[in-house]
């Protein structure tokens, strides 16, 4: 776990060193095993955190899930970003390009981490479970924010593209943001619950209906007094 860490230091501390050594293809496979065992690792901790508002049941089931939604997203994903990046000109491989968006999950790994202790003060001050629901997808939205600025960054050094190139490399990038984005939302709403409603015993899964945007603009209601969430 130790040299884990040190991959991870890089990154934070020297992420142009870092995505230059991908751009010369220099041990990618350990950096990339690095990276899925440590993301793993943040992943499952904050799931626990997230889950402990419920039961134990909870918080074990969201340790395991958690990484799943994130790996299962990239797996989605990865493919998209990869064939449109060579249908505009860039010459980096398919390993290169699982590099750079497993840095963009490390370091969202790495920011919800660090977002664990407000996680659990707010877990301990506060009895509101819309609230909480609320504060973590805004925990989670600055958490990818700071991963795809990694991605944007890197993809600009490792792509060898032009003027008109870098352009549209944009474009692909701020697409597959959204897309990326989108599955995820989508899989996590599939694969709930996270957290768990006080009210109801715990549950692995959830039966499908409606969709996490609906849920969250409903919470947003309950909290500002319009109406109650079910």
């Amino acid at each position: 776990m130790i040299r884990e860490l040190g991959v991870i230091e890089t990154i934070l501390r020297n992420r142009l060193f870092f995505f230059h050594e991908i751009r010369d293809g220099i041990d990618l496979q350990r950096k990339l095993r690095a990276m899925l065992i440590s993301s793993l690792t943040f992943f499952a901790l904050y799931g626990a955190v997230m889950g402990s508002t419920h039961s134990l049941w909870q918080a074990l089931s969201s340790a395991v899930k958690l990484p799943v939604l994130f790996i299962a997203t990239l797996f989605i994903t990865a493919p998209t970003l990869y064939f449109f990046n060579v249908l505009f000109g860039s010459n980096q491989s398919l390993l290169q390009n699982v590099a750079l968006i497993m840095t963009a999950v490390t370091v969202t790994a790495v920011i919800l981490l660090s977002f664990a202790p407000i996680t659990l003060f707010f877990l301990l001050t506060t009895s509101q479970y819309q609230f909480f629901k609320l504060l973590n997808v805004g925990i989670f939205a600055v958490a990818g924010s700071m991963g795809i600025m990694f991605l944007i960054q890197g993809m600009r050094i490792v792509s060898n593209v032009g003027t008109e190139g870098e352009r549209n490399r944009r474009w692909v990038v701020r697409l597959w943001m959204f897309l990326y984005a989108f599955v995820g939302s989508q899989l996590a709403w599939t694969i709930r619950p996270f957290i768990g409603a006080p009210s109801i015993p715990f549950e692995l899964f959830r039966q499908l209906g409606g969709n996490f945007y609906t849920n969250i603009i409903a919470s947003i209601g309950e909290i500002l007094g319009f109406f109650i969430v079910q």
